[in-house]
């Protein structure tokens, strides 16, 4: 029994080694998505907290509302909530004391080269959603709203996502081999 575990998991690590640099060497382009762009106040603690929280409205209020097909449907659907977005970006600023407002612009903005849910996304001009709080001098934070990769949720589990702005993914694979082997 033994060997055919050890095959097995040679097998399944190995699959996953191949999808791994499969889906690393994919690469996304300024003609296929949209982006969003939170730029915050500053670089202090609560203003890198505030520009979570709105991002996280930004991303509630577009789970509710977007159902675009296409780039151009998605842009149509952005503009179409803009109104959605911005008042949602002004009750959590206000929510969390912030004494600063926020310019919201749909339009192409530079880029550099960043990786995002396993897809290089070469440096360039990118259609997004740009969120500046207050002075905009802090650390950004960004996505890819169409394809809707930041938008991925399921009932019962929201996407998280690590610090950089990267989809956390689980495998349960993985968490297999680790609980068969004691990794």
């Amino acid at each position: 029994m033994k060997p055919i575990l050890s095959i097995l998991t040679a097998a399944a690590l190995a699959a996953m080694t191949l999808l791994c640099t499969a889906a690393s060497e994919r690469t996304g382009s300024a003609e296929e998505c949209i982006r969003l762009h939170v730029i915050a106040n500053s670089d202090s603690d609560e203003d890198q907290s505030v520009k979570l929280k709105v991002r996280d409205a930004i991303l509630a209020c577009a789970r509710e509302n977007f159902t675009a097909s296409d780039r151009e449907e998605a842009e149509a659907e952005l503009m179409k909530m803009g109104g959605r977005f911005d008042a949602s970006v002004s009750e959590t600023l206000s929510e969390n004391g912030a004494d600063y407002g926020a310019q919201l612009v749909f339009g192409e903005f530079d880029f550099p080269d960043r990786e995002y849910a396993g897809r290089l996304y070469p440096a360039g001009k990118y259609r997004a959603l740009r969120v500046v709080l207050g002075n905009g001098e802090g650390h950004n934070w960004w996505c890819v709203m169409f394809p809707p990769l930041c938008l991925i949720e399921t009932e019962d589990e929201p996407a998280e996502f690590n610090e950089d702005g990267t989809l956390k993914f689980k495998s349960w694979v993985w968490d297999f081999i680790k609980e068969v082997f004691g990794l």
